[in-house]
Parts: C-alpha cells; sequence; structure tokens
C-alpha cells in the first residue's frame, strides 16, 4: 500500500472539512444532558479517516469542529476541538490495517479492528480528553463534563459503529473493484 502523502488526501481533507462542516447542524439531541447528540460528521469524519490516514482523520476533526462552532454557534468551544481530533488521528494510524481504499475492509475481523479502534479512541477523546480540558480552560464543574463526555462516547460509538462502518464496507467494495481493473493491450 502506497502510504505517501498526495493530492487524494489533500481532497480528502478539504471534502471532509466541508461535509463535517455542512453536518454540524444535523443533529438529534441527547436529552438527558445538555449539549449533546447524535451527529453523523463523525461517522463522515471516521470513514476519512480510515480510509486515508491520521493527517487527514485529525485536520478534518480540528478544521470542521472548530469551523462548525465558529460558522453556527459564533464561537469555538476548544475543549471539544481538539477530542474530535483525537478521534480521527487515532483510527486513521490504522489504516493500513483497514486496506479499504484496497478493498480489503470486509472480513469481520477488519470490521471489528476498526470498531474497537475508535470506541477506544472515542473513549480517551470523551471521556478523558474533553472533560479535563472543560475543567481546565472553561472551569466547568467536573459532574456536568463527565456526564456529557459519557454521553458524547456513547453517541459517537453508535453513530459511527453503524454509519461508519456500513460507509467503510461500502466505500471498500467499489474500490477494491475498481482497483482489480487494468489496461487493455
Amino acid at each position: 500500500m502506497n502510504s505517501k502523502f498526495g493530492i487524494r488526501e489533500v481532497v480528502a481533507m478539504g471534502i471532509g472539512t466541508a461535509l463535517f462542516v455542512v453536518l454540524t447542524n444535523i443533529q438529534v439531541p441527547i436529552v438527558i444532558v445538555p449539549n449533546t447528540a447524535l451527529q453523523p460528521r463523525m461517522a463522515v469524519m471516521a470513514f476519512l479517516a480510515a480510509a486515508f490516514g491520521p493527517i487527514v482523520g485529525g485536520v478534518i476533526g480540528l478544521l470542521g469542529h472548530a469551523l462548525g462552532d465558529a460558522l453556527f454557534y459564533g464561537s469555538v468551544w476548544w475543549s471539544w476541538v481538539f477530542p474530535e481530533a483525537v478521534v480521527g488521528i487515532a483510527i486513521g494510524l490504522f489504516k493500513n490495517k483497514y486496506a479499504v481504499r484496497e478493498g480489503g475492509f470486509n472480513s469481520g475481523k477488519t470490521i471489528v479492528l476498526f470498531n474497537v479502534t475508535q470506541v477506544v479512541a472515542n473513549a480517551i477523546a470523551w471521556i478523558l480528553v474533553a472533560p479535563v480540558l472543560d475543567i481546565l480552560v472553561y472551569a466547568e464543574p467536573a459532574n456536568k463534563v463527565f456526564a456529557q463526555g459519557a454521553f458524547a462516547f456513547l453517541g459517537n460509538i453508535i453513530i459511527i459503529g453503524i454509519l461508519g462502518t456500513l460507509l467503510l464496507v461500502g466505500y471498500s467494495k467499489i474500490a477494491g473493484k475498481s482497483s482489480d481493473l487494468s489496461a487493455e493491450d
């Protein structure tokens, strides 16, 4: 597998960031805890991170969340921006194991690896990083931010586990077929 960073990765970052921003307003609120929602944008970021690597995932998480906050809410909540990047980077680190662009994301083993990775990444990001940053940067009450983090974790693993996995399986089937093409004499 070619692991160089090129035009495909730059395009994936641009399209992914734009999609992430646009999808910021598509949310299903988790009414139990304020300011937490199921967001399909996380599945898009996870999909692109798995297909194109940690830089792409990290940039989409960082820029997509920051721009989405700035455009739709008027300010950026940095303690939730950085965890998005953490998830994108962590998922992207296993890009070669997923082999999405080569058509290799079609076995139970690969799907399990992807989902274990995203669960661990989301746990670190939302149960640890986001609440700690909320407390340190914004002096938010610990009980509130750990509850928000726990529900963000649960929401993200559900969205990525279902929608992200479906996107990866579908794309991998298409990418695998197109990589089988060869020039005729």
